[in-house]
């Protein structure tokens, strides 16, 4: 228990200290930059200066950085605004950055062709599941198999750059196809396969996670193809088995799920910024 505080806290020093870098940087600019130009804009109006812009706010500049501040400048009104613009800028950021890197990743990812992703084999960015829910041995519904593509996913879900799950695809490369699940949902189609996961995903792991998730669907030779493409999740992810929740994490090319001890260690690592409530 003890350790777990002391990584929350570690996170919480992480956080302030980006946060603290932004409102310095915003309050600067403010001081060095925006009071200048307010200044300046001001002089211009009540009589014509005969410097420029640049020269008027180099000269304010240097008088900032010297102490000979004016007491009718506004200067802390304006660190104040810069720093608010500062934190601003900051979550602006992280948003935008965000997002441009999940579209980037789902981009490269759809570029590639499904022949040759199979030819790949199983790694750390890849698997392949015969079925979601059939057992090819057994020919019956086994909700078990349900179970281990949950898994999957919650550990791709978990990783720093997601991966990519094919439903339909033997571990050996095998194209099996998606017939047999068909026929065990009620819309016995490619769209009744996808309401079925995403259910499963919503219920299992977070209704949240579901933007996380693209389904693609490829026919070769005659088969379905499931096509998942998973982004990172925002937030750790957990799958429970037995009523207990596990935290699963790829490593080569299976997942494996980690000990209390594991899991802080690594959610403090890949989610540095994670608000902890």
């Amino acid at each position: 228990m003890r350790r777990f505080f002391l990584l929350i806290i570690s996170i919480w020093k992480q956080q302030f200290k980006i946060y603290l870098m932004a409102a310095l940087i915003g309050a600067l600019i403010g001081i060095f930059l925006l009071a200048p130009s307010y200044d300046y804009i001001n002089s211009r109006e009540h009589h014509a200066s005969p410097l420029s812009s640049l020269e008027y706010v180099f000269i304010q500049i240097k008088e900032i950085w010297t102490g000979k501040i004016n007491q009718n400048n506004l200067l802390v009104f304006y660190a104040e605004i810069g720093a608010m613009l500062g934190l601003l800028s900051l979550g602006f950021y992280k948003l935008v950055h965000g997002r441009l890197t999940r579209l980037e990743s789902l981009k490269s990812e759809l570029d590639k062709d499904l022949p040759s992703i199979i030819r790949q084999g199983e790694g750390p960015l890849l698997e392949f599941k015969s079925s979601l829910r059939w057992d090819m041995q057994e020919q019956r519904i086994n909700r078990n198999l349900e179970a281990v593509v949950m898994k999957t996913m919650a550990g791709f879900l978990n990783s720093h750059i997601g991966g990519t799950l094919l439903i339909g695809v033997s571990d050996d490369g095998e194209l099996v196809g998606l017939e047999k699940d068909y026929q065990t949902l009620k819309k016995t189609n490619q769209d009744g396969f996808e309401q079925t996961l995403m259910t499963a995903i919503s219920t299992n792991l977070g209704a949240d996670l579901c933007s996380n998730v693209h389904i693609l669907f490829h026919v070769i030779d005659q088969k379905d193809v499931c096509r998942v493409i998973i982004s990172p999740a925002l937030r750790p992810v957990f799958f429970s088995q037995g009523n207990t929740p596990k935290f699963f994490v790829r490593t080569g090319g299976g997942t494996r799920d980690l000990n209390i001890q594991e899991a802080l260690e690594y959610v403090a690592g890949r989610w540095k910024n994670l608000k902890m409530n």
